[in-house]
């Protein structure tokens, strides 16, 4: 399987785990510039949750910081931003790693930066 392909399949399964936890997705791969949003979650009405998912081929996922650079962290902010003012969101926002490991099994990193 190519590497765009691993990728998509483990955005569906990110993307089924935060809705089998009660988000409703409301984006997928929103764009802005440069940067891309995998998953953009709503929680409970008063949560908004920009996510970053990562395709993991072992089952220990290492160390959290190093999954985002700091520079994809600030396209990532950028695009966030941009969707924030887009929508006119004033409630609480959250960014996740969700690692999505070969066997399917989602770990998720909450607040992650």
């Amino acid at each position: 399987m190519d590497r765009k392909t691993k990728g998509i399949e483990g955005e569906a399964i990110a993307k089924r785990y935060y809705e089998n936890t009660g988000c409703e997705i409301l984006e997928t791969n929103y764009r802005f510039g440069r940067a891309e949003i995998d998953l953009i979650a709503l929680k409970n009405e008063g949560l908004l949750i920009f996510i970053e998912v990562k395709n993991r081929s072992r089952k220990d996922f290492g160390e959290t910081e190093t999954f985002v650079s700091e520079s994809q962290q600030e396209r990532i902010k950028e695009a966030a931003e941009d969707y924030i003012f887009g929508i006119n969101w004033k409630k609480d926002i959250r960014f996740d790693i969700a690692c999505v490991d070969s066997s399917g099994r989602v770990e998720v990193f909450e607040d992650a930066f």
